[in-house]
């Protein structure tokens, strides 16, 4: 097949692009060429998305069996490139995201779940990032023409990650020491590798599918505390993990999600994050690797960047170390307390 990937240089993007030249595909890629480094073996054209003469110039006597937009996030945008491609490709694949689901995680998820209520047409300023990635599924939908298909992840990892979540974790692990762990160990997770959803996507866009999947791992398959000695085992770390309670770490303002990836305090509003119904997806073949395969790949990415360059150094994600110092200390101080007074009653 033609394949265009509208991104390809990172993550998810770059896991499609590697995948499709690996079946033998002919690849091209459209990006602004400013993050990530371009696939040796794809076709290479460097514009922005949201410039119409470089959409233009990138369909100008081009066409494709297959797009795959991996980097659509405001419905205005999405809406022009698939407005565009139209008649320039047969399928339009969209890689959504299951925060496009409206009552996910208070309630359970599948592909029936409604969506946010989101224009197609909505700008940036019009939603958080589920609410307009609902909008940008509706845009694509009414604005090309052939086969559209919908995937929504759930939370991704995996060689060449963007966002620094398990990046972080591996980092901070490896430096060893007292690690502040949030929670838990026994909390169940559903994480996917990129790759993986690279391989079922393309399968279904080979069969000329079109329809909607959210594409995640199975419910339990691994738990914060097995994820975190991964981490540990992979990097050969001395760490000694400290399980603090959740509602220690929020009266004490740990940024959830970001201070302590993938950490969120227990609630109603949570309950079935780990737990999005995958029956539609595994029905039509996703396969999913072991998450201690996905860990000790991006570490062995990870060895390759030098530390100074690890970009995501400079992301918001992780608790600072004097930050997170404080916190063991007063967790330690407490439980002394708390040790003290049961041995006197």
């Amino acid at each position: 097949m033609r394949v265009l990937v509208l991104g390809g240089s990172q993550f998810l993007g770059r896991a499609l692009a590697v995948e499709a030249l690996a079946r033998g595909h002919e690849v091209t890629t459209f990006n602004r060429g400013q993050t990530g480094r371009d696939v040796p073996g794809v076709e290479v054209v460097h514009g922005d998305r949201e410039v119409t003469a470089d959409l233009e110039r990138l369909v100008d006597g081009r066409s494709w069996d297959v797009v795959v937009d991996t980097c659509g996030y405001v419905p205005q945008v999405v809406g022009s490139a698939a407005r565009l491609l139209s008649g320039h490709a047969t399928t339009y694949v969209f890689i959504s995201s299951i925060s496009a689901i409206g009552d996910f995680p208070a309630k359970p998820a599948d592909e029936s779940s409604e969506l946010w209520e989101c224009a197609p047409d909505a700008g940036r300023e019009d939603g958080d990032y589920g609410v307009l990635k609902a909008g940008c599924e509706r845009a694509v939908e009414q604005g090309f023409d052939g086969n559209t298909l919908i995937i929504q992840p759930g939370l991704i990892l995996g060689p060449h990650e963007n966002v620094g979540r398990l990046p972080w974790w591996l980092t901070r692990i490896e430096r060893g020491g007292r690690v502040l762990a949030p929670g838990t160990p026994d909390l169940p997770m559903q994480l996917v590798d990129a790759r993986d959803i690279a391989v079922f996507t393309l399968d279904q866009a080979e069969k000329g599918v079109s329809d909607r999947f959210i594409v995640t791992g199975p419910p339990g398959n691994t738990t914060y505390g097995e994820w975190l000695q991964m981490c540990k085992d992979e990097t050969g770390s001395d760490a000694e993990f400290v399980w603090v309670a959740d509602q220690f770490l929020v009266d004490n303002e740990v940024g959830v999600w970001v201070e302590l990836p993938l950490w969120s305090p227990a609630g109603p509003e949570m309950d079935n994050f780990w737990s999005a119904s995958i029956a539609k997806a595994t029905a039509a073949g996703l396969r999913t690797r072991p998450v201690a395969d996905t860990v000790r790949d991006t570490w062995a990415w990870l060895r390759e960047i030098p530390v100074d360059e690890r970009w995501f150094g400079k992301s918001s994600h992780g608790i600072e170390p004097g930050k997170e110092d404080v916190i063991l200390n007063k967790w330690a101080s407490v439980q002394s307390s708390t040790d003290g007074t049961a041995q006197q009653a």
